[in-house]
Formats: structure tokens, C-alpha cells, sequence
């Protein structure tokens, strides 16, 4: 009975959220083109290709009177297009190499270029432009080598875990950015979408059980605590949401959309600190469920100290895997404030750098908080089956 309840939760949310764009929508044209106005198309296509040969390179040529912040290289690249209209199809492309821009994209024969191809009114190519490099192929196979890890180590749980990562990045592609680039609330979407994916991994993970009620409540009590904490502190702090480059992009988008800044700030932080806290509540639900089945005598007050000290033991590395994380994805930027010599209340006093305190304390505070929240939930439901 509890695997029927489960899968029919795990439909309902999923259908709800699916459902979601046309239902929040203003209108039925609205509906009806719900994904196709939200971007806007560009006037190339992404193409990928073989670099076939190199026929003229000038990078190793000595110019000793050249300024460096004037010199420009060139490779001449003879590519073959691997798919569209023009698949099979054969160009020369100059690839300019600025020698002072740090990242420079150097091609060898064998490699794989993507290019902006440029078609003309008749469908021909009007102009070819070298874009990056290619490098999915390689991430398509660690992507691959993490499922077939769960698989093996996981078995069934490894399964199950493997198909909520896919329906959380299916609500997070389909539901969250598609409801944020609308206009509508970033914190209440993110939200919405954080709990609905929380129900489903519990359910897919653990089933309807006590253990799944109990670690869903610790989640969201934890992802709520921490999204108050980052929006008090942001608001006080003045945070305008536009501390990073890719934040700044979005202002320029070629859409009549007034996005939140500052709210979609704070729906990165619900959305950053989700998983640190589903992990933690549910270790602390789980130990607390086997130390019953061990125990099935134990004191409801013996049992909550349990998942207390357990959770206790978690708390740290998790905060501080939360915290090393960011301090990871700005390490570049702390580099940069050290060989500039900046003092502490310069750098404190940054957008960004107060920005991602905000972000990894907010996910800190959820953690901590969502630790008694599962261990007295867990209690509570237990004094209520007896």
C-alpha cells in the first residue's frame, strides 16, 4: 500500500510542476506559447567540426618588435562539419589568436572546433566563425561513468538515486527557469520546486515511510530557516543580486521581462543548499529509524538524543562542505585580493564577496537547523503511531 501512495505522490507532484508554466500562465496564447518566446532565436547555428589540418599557423613566429598587447596570431583551419545541412561539408576558417588574452583557443589536427555557421537566404553558408572548442564528449563519459558507479555500488537505491538527479534537473530545465524568465517569483518558484523535488527523491529513495515524513519535514523547516536567514541578511546588506557577470548578462536580455535580480539571488541560495540538507536529514532519519528496528524498546527522549548526536557528527563536515565549495568556485577571486593587497574592510564590503558569505552561511544555517528539526519530527511521528 505505501508503494502505491508513494507513486502516486511522485505522479502528482510531477504532473503538478509539469503543468505548472500553463496554469501560472496569463492567457491561452500565452499557454499556447509558453516555450516558444522565451528566447530569442539567434541568426547562426552551432556547429561542430573536425579540424582536419592546420594550413597556416604563425604562432611560433619569432616577432620580437611587436608589442604583446598588439600581437595577433592566426591559424588557418581546414574543418569538416559533422551534422546539419552542410554535414560532410569542407571550409577554411581563420582562427585569430590574441597572444595577450590569457585564454586563447589553440587548435591541433584531430581536434573538434565549434563553430557559428551563417546561413544565407538561399540556405548556403555565409559566413563561418570559430566559437570554442569541443569538450561535452568527454563530460558525456564522466556523466556516464557516475551513473554506472551508482548502478554498481547502489543497485536498486543506486537506480532510484539516479532517476531523481533526472527529475530534479528535468523540474529545474522545464519548470524553474522557464517560470523565472515569465516574471514570476524566483523564491516562491524556487521553492516550490525544491519541496516538490524533495518529495519525490524521499519517496523514490526510502519509500512512504515514517523516515521519508520525517526527514521531508527537517528539509523544508531547514531550507526555510536558511532562505529567511539569506533574505534578512541580504536585504540588510543591501545585496543587489547583480554581483557576477553572468547576473549582469541577464539585465541585457532581448525580452520585455523585468526579472527580480535579488530574487533569483535568493533562489540560488534555496536551490544551492537543497541537496547539503536532504543529505543531512536524511542520515540523521535513517539512524534514527535502525537504531528503533535494533531498539524497538528505546525511549522516544533516548531515541531523539540519537539522532541528535548523530546529526551533531554530521553537522561539521557538512557545513564545511558547503562552505568549501564556494570558497572553491571563488579561490581565482581571493587570489586576486591577495596580490592586490585589498584590507579586510575593503573586501567585506564587496557585493560579491558579501554575496557568497550570504549564500554559504544561508545554506550553513539550513543545515544546522534542519539537524533538531528531523530528530524531534522523527520522535513526534513516532509517539503518534504507538
Amino acid at each position: 500500500m505505501k508503494k502505491w501512495i508513494a507513486s502516486l505522490l511522485i505522479l502528482v507532484c510531477m504532473g503538478a510542476m509539469f503543468t505548472g508554466g500553463w496554469a501560472l500562465a496569463d492567457d491561452a496564447e500565452q499557454r499556447e506559447a509558453y516555450y516558444d518566446d522565451l528566447t530569442q532565436k539567434p541568426s547562426y547555428k552551432v556547429i561542430k567540426a573536425d579540424v582536419l589540418e592546420i594550413t597556416y599557423d604563425d604562432l611560433d613566429v619569432e616577432k620580437p618588435d611587436m608589442p604583446t598587447f598588439l600581437d595577433t596570431r592566426y591559424q588557418q583551419l581546414y574543418v569538416q562539419l559533422r551534422s546539419g545541412a552542410h554535414k560532410g561539408e569542407t571550409f577554411h576558417v581563420r582562427n585569430t589568436v590574441e597572444m595577450v588574452n590569457p585564454y586563447k583557443l589553440i587548435f591541433e589536427k584531430g581536434d573538434v572546433a565549434l563553430l557559428r555557421v551563417t546561413e544565407d537566404d538561399q540556405g548556403q553558408v555565409a559566413n563561418i566563425q570559430v566559437y570554442e572548442k569541443g569538450r561535452d564528449t568527454p563530460i558525456y563519459f564522466m556523466i556516464g561513468a557516475f551513473i554506472v558507479l551508482l548502478l554498481l555500488v547502489g543497485g536498486r537505491k543506486g537506480l532510484q538515486s539516479t532517476i531523481s538527479l533526472v527529475v530534479t534537473g528535468l523540474l529545474i530545465y522545464f519548470v524553474l527557469l522557464p517560470l523565472i524568465l515569465r516574471g514570476h517569483s524566483p523564491i516562491w518558484v524556487s521553492l516550490l520546486v525544491s519541496i516538490v523535488s524533495t518529495v519525490i527523491t524521499f519517496l523514490l529513495i526510502s519509500g512512504a515511510n515514517r523516515k521519508t515524513y520525517s526527514a521531508l519535514i527537517g528539509t523544508v523547516g531547514g531550507l526555510l530557516i536558511g532562505g529567511i536567514f539569506a533574505y534578512i541578511i541580504g536585504s540588510m546588506s543591501s545585496l543587489t543580486g547583480l554581483s557576477s557577470e553572468d547576473a549582469q548578462l541577464l539585465a541585457y536580455l532581448p525580452q520585455s521581462i523585468n526579472l527580480d535580480f535579488k530574487g533569483i539571488l535568493f533562489a540560488g541560495i534555496l536551490i544551492g543548499a537543497l541537496g547539503a540538507i536532504m543529505d543531512v536529514t536524511l542520515s540523521v532519519a535513517s539512524a534514527m529509524y535502525e537504531v528503533e528496528s535494533v531498539h524497538p524498546k528505546i525511549t522516544t527522549k533516548d531515541l531523539i538524543k540519537s539522532g541528535m548526536n548523530v546529526g551533531r557528527d554530521v553537522m561539521g563536515s557538512m557545513s564545511n562542505t558547503l562552505i568549501l565549495a564556494y570558497t572553491g568556485g571563488a579561490l581565482q577571486m581571493m587570489l586576486l585580493f591577495l596580490a592586490f593587497n585589498l584590507s579586510l574592510v575593503e573586501i567585506m564590503n564587496m557585493d560579491i564577496i558579501a554575496t557568497e558569505l550570504v549564500r554559504a552561511f544561508a545554506g550553513s544555517i539550513g543545515i544546522v537547523s534542519a539537524i533538531p528539526l528531523t530528530a524531534f519530527s522523527s520522535g513526534l511521528l513516532r509517539q503518534s503511531h504507538k
